[in-house]
């Protein structure tokens, strides 16, 4: 069986591709050096020759707040080359599997919580991210249009707020959990009285360490054939007040966490329901604090060694 990954250096793509060879399946992980997505002719010609078995599209351009919110123009258009270059690819080359990753943020701003399935498109979107949310509504609206034309076995997984290893800590571009470790790293090593952090701290957000994810979409890639989009969490919500503590305790900062409230929250809550997901045999299994113990860790002695993503 052949599986391509695609972002396979990235964050959740690397983690993929290791967890797929861990339980016995040869995985090949594809990055920007060695095919640009958004090159429809490149890519077409890649998977033609490949003829993978399934695809997994962890390839995406992603990144917090503020870069979503200085660039929609990219986080839309580009994404929308990205995945339906990679789909329609996919559909030349009679891919029989393909796994579309989203994320949390297809879901109104103000949802119902815990967020169901069946609550896509039932308000309206977070403004600050919405170019990105509309992208992957997008992506999930061609892999089941894919479904019900053509009878392909193509599935949507929607993880929450993923962190962990090879994770991007740039400031501008990543998302709030890397951003914290660099920031109270940064703090603990120069001695820095305060932090200042954006916001109120009072939004509730959901953390799923990569490695979960990965776990699911080897789980998931034999088991699992539906139309509906699936949820892929841990159901525990935690404040970004909370989780400054958390970061701060790990990285042995003992300074004051001030915030910003001039700067925007974004969504004021989100936790996904993934009763369905666990129903079917799947539950997450590393605990926040262990999973950002572990990426702090990590972090620092990728930063000694000059290899952190910045």
């Amino acid at each position: 069986m052949k599986i391509l990954v695609t972002g396979g250096s990235g964050l959740a793509g690397s983690a993929i591709v290791e967890c797929f060879k861990k339980h016995g399946f040869p995985a090949k992980g594809i990055g920007r050096r060695d095919l640009n997505l958004l090159d429809r002719t490149a890519t077409f010609d890649y998977i033609t020759r490949m003829k993978p078995n399934l695809i997994v599209n962890a390839a995406a351009k992603v990144g917090g707040i503020v870069a979503n919110n200085n660039h929609p123009v990219e986080y839309l258009a580009d994404n929308l080359r990205i995945q339906n270059n990679l789909i329609e690819a996919a559909f030349a080359a009679d891919v029989e599997k393909f796994i579309f990753l989203g994320s949390s943020c297809i879901y109104p701003r103000d949802c119902a919580q815990p967020i169901k399935e069946e609550y896509l498109l039932s308000g309206p979107l977070e403004p600050t991210n919405s170019a990105y949310a509309i992208a992957k509504i997008a992506g999930i609206e061609l892999i089941n249009s894919f479904r019900r034309q053509y009878g392909r076995k193509w599935v949507s997984l929607m993880p929450t707020n993923l962190y962990g290893p090879r994770d991007n800590f740039d400031l501008e571009g990543s998302h709030v959990l890397p951003a914290f470790i660099r920031r109270f790293v940064e703090a603990k090593r120069n001695n820095a009285e305060k932090v200042m952090l954006w916001g109120t701290g009072t939004p509730t957000r959901e953390f799923l360490h990569v490695n979960d994810l990965a776990e699911a979409v080897v789980f998931f890639h034999d088991k699992y054939d539906s139309g509906s989009h699936l949820n892929i969490g841990t159901g525990r919500e935690t404040s970004i007040m909370e989780l400054a503590s958390i970061v701060a305790k790990f990285t042995g900062y003992t300074g004051e966490i001030k915030w910003d409230s001039s700067k925007p929250n974004g969504t004021p809550r989100k936790v996904l329901d993934s009763s369905l997901a666990n129903s079917l045999g799947w539950y997450s299994r590393i605990s926040l604090e262990d999973g950002i113990d572990s990426t702090v860790k990590w972090y620092e002695k990728e930063l000694a060694e000059g290899r952190v993503r910045l």
